[in-house]
């Protein structure tokens, strides 16, 4: 988990978002995460239900497109609370 949350922290680098600082909800977003990627080979978010379908399902891939996303602009934070505005 450290390795991704190391790897997502690179991302975030010269954005204007984060990863959330509250780490018990962050820990449980990359656990989920890395459980996906387990029983799918994916980094799906895991606060997503997947169609099955790998064309639909692909914007599901964390860190998604979450910017152009409605809780981005309403909440200033992802789907799932992983990213977040500074």
């Amino acid at each position: 988990m450290n390795k991704l949350r190391e790897v997502f922290g690179k991302f975030c680098e010269g954005n204007d978002f984060q990863l959330n600082p509250d780490s018990k909800h962050t820990d449980a977003v990359l656990s989920g995460v890395l459980k996906n990627e387990k029983e799918t080979g994916s980094r799906y978010c895991p606060c997503q239900v997947k169609t099955g379908d790998f064309k639909k399902d692909v914007s599901l891939l964390c860190p998604c497109n979450f910017k152009a996303q409605k809780t981005w602009q309403e909440k200033n934070q992802c789907w799932c609370g992983l990213f977040m505005k500074e």
